[in-house]
């Protein structure tokens, strides 16, 4: 990470943070895709957003340049930071008035550095990244084709992250342009906290997956193994949208913040448990960490926005029913069709009377009665924390509430299981709280689900 850079001086900033910063490899088609994706959200809403930009060269620049002509009618200022190259500061959005270049020294670190700062009172976003040296890429050398150069870096929607890497990047323009950087600063305090609409993140993650999808197409690559490469960095970066709208959903939720995670440790115990093998635990903690995306019940698809009928999507599933938008979202992606159905089925009554397709019994997905279960025992447990009674009275209390709801809500097998589980924790039991690294999140993918979800038979064992 080069010395002086924007990238480096938030890392350091980060290095003793209670949420250190997870960083990840992108490709530069996924950058694009990613980039295009949260500019052209600009595009739909009255936010007046301040932008910041890094593109390395005036020539990246010029080749967006039209594109932010549209982006600027929509924004409160733009900074625009590059090399200069011929052509840098005479194009047309160049004179736009709210639009401002800031011409870098060719050893400026920043010079390497990839960046997309977006803050308005509704909408933040940011992709903040510096491109890999000729000795970090190794024995291998250079690559072959444009597409294929790698940037080290992250991305994120969470609004304190933007606003801090925003004011690091005006110091860093108060070095070429102290009256710039002290107009970019007003421009930040007008700028109230965010009140986030869930359901317009919800259409961002979507234009996220899509974009990220349609960035595929018609690439240019040197080789089948770059290829397979480009598309694993691509697939990854799709679960890392829907995992960071869950993240900000949790970090929104002042009472009950820790809900995905503690539904994820005690769904794997359970998983183990139940001896479930471990791709299935996989797919479920990967069910756990997403089941709380509620806004996406509401999106639709940019691309595809007329949902199918349910059987088309999930045979396996015994009755016919309606797709929730939200689950629609998810089987935008095809490997995780498996976690949609998980998700959609979770409000579904171990008696029939639940939704959305009336499901009863073993007829429920497997992980849907795990999650529906887990789900309200933590919430149960949330709640009753703050009365002050101990570790061992909180579980109880929180487990006979599942109990009066088993046979009815819940599957009463599972409600036995959980029982274990709860005199487990009580003995001392530990569970294994992790804060799942989301810019590596390709991990929590298993090739075998769409193989195995057709075998699976839904029905828990002794």
């Amino acid at each position: 990470m080069l010395k002086g850079s924007i990238l480096q001086k938030l890392q350091t900033a980060h290095l003793q943070s209670t949420r250190p910063i997870n960083f990840g490899v992108y490709y530069k088609n996924t950058l694009v895709a990613l980039c295009h994706a949260l500019e052209d959200h600009i595009l739909e809403t009255d936010g007046q957003p301040l932008v910041i930009t890094a593109f390395q060269q005036g020539k990246w620049y010029l080749q967006e340049a039209n594109r932010y002509a549209d982006i600027a009618a929509k924004s409160r200022e733009i900074a625009i930071m590059a090399a200069a190259d011929a052509g840098f500061a005479e194009h047309s959005t160049s004179q736009l008035p709210n639009v401002n270049l800031v011409g870098l020294h060719t050893d400026d670190p920043v010079a390497q550095e990839w960046h997309l700062i977006i803050l308005s009172s509704e909408y933040t976003a940011m992709v903040i990244c510096q491109e890999l040296s000729e000795n970090d890429y190794g024995v291998g050398g250079l690559p072959g084709s444009d597409v294929e150069r790698k940037f080290y870096g992250f991305w994120t929607f969470e609004s304190e992250l933007v606003r801090e890497t925003a004011e690091l990047a005006i110091a860093h323009i108060h070095t070429y342009n102290p009256e710039l950087a002290q107009k970019l600063t007003h421009n930040i305090q007008a700028i109230s906290p965010v009140h986030r609409s869930f359901l317009d993140l919800g259409k961002v993650v979507t234009r996220v997956v899509n974009y990220l999808q349609t960035g595929q197409e018609n690439l240019a690559v040197s080789s089948n193994k770059g290829q397979q490469i480009l598309d694993r960095n691509l697939v990854s970066n799709e679960i890392q949208a829907f995992l960071r709208m869950a993240q900000i959903m949790d970090i929104a939720d002042i009472n009950n913040p820790m809900a995905a995670t503690e539904v994820v440790a005690l769904s794997e115990i359970i998983g183990q448990l139940l001896d479930l093998p471990a791709w299935q635990i996989k797919r479920l903690r990967l069910a756990g960490l997403l089941h709380r995306i509620d806004p996406l019940q509401k999106a639709e698809s940019v691309l595809s926005p007329q949902p199918k009928k349910y059987q088309e999507e999930a045979p396996s599933c015994p009755l016919t029913c309606p797709l929730v938008p939200g689950a629609q979202v998810l089987r935008t992606m095809p490997r995780l069709r498996a976690v949609a159905q998980i998700i959609t089925h979770q409000s579904e009554w171990w008696n029939g009377t639940g939704e959305p397709a009336g499901l009863s019994g073993d007829e429920i997905p497997l992980e849907s009665r795990i999650l529906a279960l887990l789900a309200e025992f933590q919430s149960q447990v949330n709640k009753i924390k703050s009365t002050g009674n101990s570790r061992e009275e909180i579980f109880t209390q929180a487990l006979e509430e599942c109990r009066k709801q088993q046979a009815t809500r819940f599957d009463p097998k599972l409600v036995d299981t959980l029982t274990l589980l709860i005199m487990g924790l009580q003995q001392g039991l530990d569970l294994p709280m992790m804060t799942p690294k989301i810019s590596r999140s390709i991990w929590l993918l298993d090739s075998r689900w769409e193989t195995n979800q057709k075998s699976q038979k839904s029905t828990v064992t002794n």
